[in-house]
């Protein structure tokens, strides 16, 4: 069983770098200045750039709580990467099916609606309680739903407000590091230096 998972681990890792491309010297393009943080505890996102927080976001994960089974609709834990960005050129409350723009847009808290909306960031993840993640679908969206946002509401994925998923889309890059955490973002290492040398962040709350 473990030489299983770790079979599937490794192909998962060859699978991000394919996703994230590669330069014609072979390393990887990525995104090393821009990080994630996202609080499960919190239900907030937390972007760092060169080690200092720069702007927080109301999120949603899942409502059935974390893991990474698939079929489990869980939000999973630990280290992972935006392998894809999508969506870039389209307006906000744009829908999306499979990932492709159907033409539709919301306004936020359409009534009764509750598909992806605005942007797509895939995530792939890097670890083994993650590495189901690219192939679960796995990404951090935007949703019409944007009342439910600051509480667990997702099926999975790290839902924002639209105008927030695209603000977000557009600070970081393909490799970016994305990290789901059980606490709150006030014990995380990035927050408490930067707050202790007297800094303050961009809350897009």
């Amino acid at each position: 069983m473990a030489l299983s998972l770790s079979r599937k681990f490794l192909l998962s890792m060859a699978c991000l770098a394919a996703a994230v491309g590669f330069t014609s010297c072979g390393s990887v393009k990525k995104d090393n200045r821009n990080k994630m943080i996202v609080s499960v505890r919190d239900q907030k996102l937390l972007l760092v750039r060169d080690g200092k927080p720069v702007k927080s976001y109301r999120i949603s994960t899942s409502k059935f709580g974390i893991g990474d089974k698939p079929g489990s609709n869980c939000t999973p834990l630990g280290t992972m990467r935006i392998a894809k960005k999508i969506g870039g050129n389209a307006v906000a409350g744009t829908v999306f099916k499979s990932r492709r723009p159907t033409g539709e847009v919301l306004r936020p808290n359409a009534p009764g609606r509750d598909p992806i909306v605005s942007r797509i960031l895939w995530l792939h993840g890097t670890e083994i309680g993650n590495f189901n993640a690219y192939r679960r679908y796995i990404y951090i969206h935007g949703t019409p739903e944007e009342s439910r946002l600051g509480t667990p509401a997702s099926y999975g994925c790290i839902r924002m407000g639209g105008r927030d998923v695209i603000d977000l889309y557009n600070r970081v890059g393909a490799g970016a590091e994305v990290r789901v955490i059980r606490g709150t973002l006030g014990a995380t290492k990035e927050q408490q230096g930067y707050v202790a040398r007297g800094g303050s962040i961009d809350d897009g709350v």
